[in-house]
């Protein structure tokens, strides 16, 4: 298998054909982009690079839209937020590339922010374009065929020193001390989320899910962490949302999908991270439709010795991690009412959306489950 460049989320590119090689016609349709307003856009906020030859909706658009851009002299990447049911204070492409431009050159990977544009006239949101990292997503065991198990390994630690360096992040230095309010972050993200997921529940649902959900807004709402760590927290940190590189070292190339990051508890990005994780054995336990589960095939740390591996690199206590568990299960199962609802208002782009309904009470039952049992 060839290293390949790929969306965020798994699903199969819908590609949209450059002219052999030359500038891509007016009446070619993307959706989501107004290509003759963002070829004048790229003209000034690129100069020298070329026209467009082509434009791929690269893998995903369960959240913000990636595409990726070939022009004459280079690649880049454009993000964009979602069609449709937009959820508040969520998709916001300022916040992104501002933490973009403040990671280039840390030890965090990120791909290099290019330019921002704020004006909706252009391709109808605002939007960013972002340097083109070559790497490979990886998301299902069939994506680690030729990966060994020692690579496997490598790789594991890797991803865990990049969560490692982010929540190690001097942010003051960094330039992002006001990128957020750390301060009762966790009480906020409670009843933020509470009230996506009122925005978001769809009345054709019926209440299918509203016993569980209470049930756990209330246990969370009791075992609530006082203020203790703060950083920078990614939102939605997992080994799909890196460009990785296995040759001729497993490596980090990127670190992507910056659009729920702020400051705040950095257990909660380790509590997400673990929810997605699938031990070996466990392909089955994330639904198809959400989530990772390439972490199930040989060689991957299993979620006790990702989370070990974690806490020697930054020193942080994890005796409380069954709660942050729980919550990245609810916080999880809250965006996928989101999406399901774009997807009921035919506002998505991509496959799949048909099966992520399903999905929402089994996070729920999970963080049940793990607040139950007190096990990750």
């Amino acid at each position: 298998m060839t290293e390949r460049s790929e969306g965020i989320k798994g699903h199969a590119p819908v590609v949209t054909p450059s002219d052999e090689g030359g500038p891509m016609t007016e009446q070619v349709s993307v959706p989501g982009i107004d290509v003759p307003h963002l070829s004048s856009w790229l003209a000034e906020a690129l100069p020298g690079e070329g026209t467009i030859t082509g434009i791929d909706l690269l893998a995903g658009g369960r959240s913000n839209l990636t595409y990726l851009v070939r022009l004459e002299n280079r690649r880049v990447v454009l993000r964009r937020p979602p069609l449709g049911h937009v959820l508040p204070t969520a998709h916001d492409m300022r916040r992104e590339y501002t933490v973009l431009s403040a990671l280039a050159g840390s030890d965090v990977p990120v791909p290099a922010p290019l330019a921002l544009c704020t004006d909706e006239d252009v391709i109808g949101a605002p939007f960013y374009v972002m340097d083109h990292v070559e790497g490979r997503v990886m998301r299902t065991p069939e994506d680690a065929a030729d990966v060994t198990a020692a690579e496997a390994r490598a790789l594991s630690e890797r991803l865990a020193e990049a969560l490692a360096a982010i929540h190690l992040l001097d942010v003051e230095r960094a330039g992002l001390g006001d990128f957020g309010r750390p301060h009762g972050y966790m009480a906020r993200q409670l009843k933020r989320w509470c009230r996506q997921w009122e925005s978001s529940h769809s009345a054709e649902e019926g209440g299918r899910t509203d016993e569980a959900y209470d049930r756990l807004v209330q246990r969370l709402g009791e075992r609530l962490p006082s203020d203790g760590l703060t950083g920078l927290v990614h939102g939605d940190f997992r080994l799909d949302n890196a460009l990785v590189r296995l040759r001729p070292e497993p490596e980090i190339a990127a670190v992507v999908d910056w659009e729920m990051s702020t400051l705040g508890d950095p257990l909660s990005d380790l509590g997400l991270t673990l929810t997605y994780w699938a031990d070996a054995g466990e392909a089955d336990r994330t639904p198809t439709a959400v989530g990772s589960t390439v972490t199930s095939a040989p060689g991957f740390l299993t979620r006790a010795e990702f989370a070990g591996r974690y806490a020697d690199l930054t020193g942080h206590d994890l005796s409380h991690l069954d709660f942050y568990v729980a919550f990245g299960c609810f916080k999880l199962a809250v965006i996928l009412e989101g999406i399901h609802a774009r997807y009921l208002q035919k506002a998505t782009v991509g496959e799949g959306f048909d099966r992520i309904g399903a999905s929402v009470p089994v996070y729920l039952d999970r963080a049940h489950q793990v607040l139950d049992e007190g096990a990750l």
